[in-house]
C-alpha cells in the first residue's frame, strides 16, 4: 500500500521545508515535493493519503545506545524482552536502535548476546541493528555504574566469542583506550566493522590520541564515566572537544550533561559529529515498580534513576522524543535537534538507507506535533502507531 502525507514540514535530517509531502510506496520513500504539487498530483484510488495538519514530519530517530525500556531491558537476557522492547520503542518514534548490553560475568554475558541478537529479523516495531557491548574493556576506575567484577583486560579470543556470540551482529563498542592491548583489539574490531568509541575511560590526552591512530573516533556519553577536561591535561573529554573527527554520544535530559555545556558543543563539535543517545533503563516508561536494572533496584529523582542502595546516578530515563525537545530548548535548531537524532547516528554507525527522508530512503518517518507528541510513526513503509 502506497502512503502520502501531506501538511506537514519537513525535517529531512539536513534541512526544513514547510508545507510539504512525502510520498511512500514499497517500504522506501517513493518522493518529497510541495503542497501546491500535492495539490496537482493524482492518487492511485489504494493510496492511504494523511493529513498530517501542519506537524513536523522527521527521520524515524536511531537510540544507538539503550539498555531497555517499559520493563524490559538487555539485562532480562531474554529474547522476546527484546522483542517487547522494539514494539514499545516504536510508539515513541524510534525506527532503530542498537540494544546496549552491560558487561557480565563471562558465560552469563555470552548467553544475554545470544538472546538478544536472536530477536533480529522477529522485531514488529523499530528495527534491532545490531549489539552495543558497552564493555568488558574498560577502565576500573571510570566504572558509574558498571560492576568491577565484570571488567576484563583486553583479552581477543574473548572478544572472538563475543563476536561468535552474536553471529556477527555487533555494531558499536564502548572501550577504555588506555588499556594495554587496546590497539590490537581495535585493529580487530575494524576489520570486523564495528565502531569503537571511548568511554569508561581514565585515559590521558596521549591515550586518546593513540586511540584516534587506531579507529576510536566515537565517544560514549560525552562527559559522563571518562577522566575530565584538565588544563595541563585535555584527557578524556578534552580530547573529544579539541579534534573536530571525533564523534559523541550526548544525554540530553539536562541532569547527566548541563545545558549549557551541551550548549558549547554548537561552538566546538562539527554539528555532524554530535549524536542523541538515551541510554535508557529497563523501567524507563514502566508504570509500576519494583524498578530493576542491571539486578539492582533503582530509583527515579531529579530527572534520572539513581540506585538505591547509595544514590549514584545509574542511567537516563530519557526518551528520543524528548531528547529532541530538549536540545531544542538548549538553544539547538528543531532541525539539528532532529539531526542528532536520526542523520548522524546513522551516518557513524554506516546505516547508509536510514536517517533522512530522501526518494530512495528507508521509509522510517516519525511525525510529532509543536508539543513534541508522536503522532505517527513509520517503519520501514508500515504504520506503528497513527493518532491521525
Amino acid at each position: 500500500m502506497a502512503i502520502c502525507l501531506h501538511n506537514g514540514t519537513l525535517l529531512s535530517g539536513f534541512s526544513c521545508m514547510e508545507n510539504c509531502a512525502v510520498l511512500i510506496e514499497n517500504g522506501l520513500i517513493d518522493d518529497v515535493f510541495t503542497e501546491k504539487r500535492f495539490a496537482q498530483k493524482q492518487f492511485d484510488s489504494s493510496t492511504k493519503i494523511i493529513d498530517l495538519q501542519g506537524a513536523y514530519i522527521a527521520p524515524g530517530f536511531i537510540d544507538t545506545h539503550i539498555h531497555g525500556f517499559g520493563g524490559f531491558g538487555t539485562d532480562d537476557c531474554s529474547t522476546d524482552s527484546i522483542l517487547k522492547m522494539s514494539e514499545l520503542l516504536a510508539q515513541y518514534g524510534v525506527s532503530a536502535f542498537n540494544p546496549t548490553i552491560y558487561p557480565a560475568e563471562e558465560e552469563t554475558m555470552l548467553k544475554t548476546i545470544k538472546a538478544v541478537s536472536a530477536a533480529i529479523g522477529k522485531e514488529k516495531g523499530a528495527r534491532i541493528m545490531g549489539l552495543h557491548l558497552e564493555g568488558p574493556f574498560i577502565s576500573p576506575l571510570k566504572l558509574g555504574v558498571q560492576k568491577p567484577e565484570t571488567v576484563k583486560a583486553v583479552d581477543i579470543p574473548f572478544m572472538e566469542k563475543l563476536w561468535q556470540a552474536a553471529d556477527g551482529h555487533i555494531v558499536n563498542m564502548t572501550v577504555a583506550p588506555e588499556l594495554k592491548g587496546m590497539r590490537e583489539l581495535a585493529l580487530y574490531c575494524l576489520k570486523k566493522g564495528i565502531v569503537l568509541q571511548a568511554g569508561h575511560t581514565d585515559a590521558k590526552y596521549e591515550n586518546m590520541t593513540e586511540g584516534m591512530q587506531a579507529g576510536i573516533l566515537h565517544s560514549t556519553h560525552l562527559f559522563n564515566a571518562m577522566s575530565r577536561l584538565n588544563h595541563r591535561n585535555p584527557n578524556a573529554a578534552g580530547a573529544v572537544l579539541i579534534h573536530p573527527e571525533m564523534a559523541c554520544e550526548i544525554i540530553a535530559d539536562g541532569v547527566h550533561v548541563h545545558p549549557d555545556l551541551i550548549k558549547l558543543l554548537q561552538r566546538d563539535k562539527p554539528l555532524d559529529k554530535i549524536v542523541l543517545i538515551t541510554d535508557a533503563l529497563k523501567p524507563t516508561e514502566q508504570k509500576n515498580g519494583p524498578f530493576l536494572a542491571n539486578g539492582e533496584e533503582v530509583v527515579f529523582d531529579e530527572g534520572c534513576w539513581h540506585r538505591k542502595v547509595d544514590g549514584v546516578i545509574a542511567g537516563s530515563a530519557l526518551t528520543m522524543i524528548k531528547g529532541v525537545k530538549n536540545l531544542n530548548s538548549f538553544g539547538f535548531s528543531l532541525s539539528d535537534s532532529v539531526r542528532f537524532a536520526s542523520a548522524n547516528p546513522a551516518q557513524i554507525m554506516k546505516y547508509s538507507n536510514q536517517g533522512v527522508i530522501m526518494p530512495g530512503k528507508a521509509a522510517d518517518i516519525t511525525v510529532f506535533d509543536g508539543d513534541f507528541e508522536v503522532k505517527l510513526s513509520i517503519i520501514n513503509g508500515d504504520i506503528k502507531k497513527n493518532l491521525f
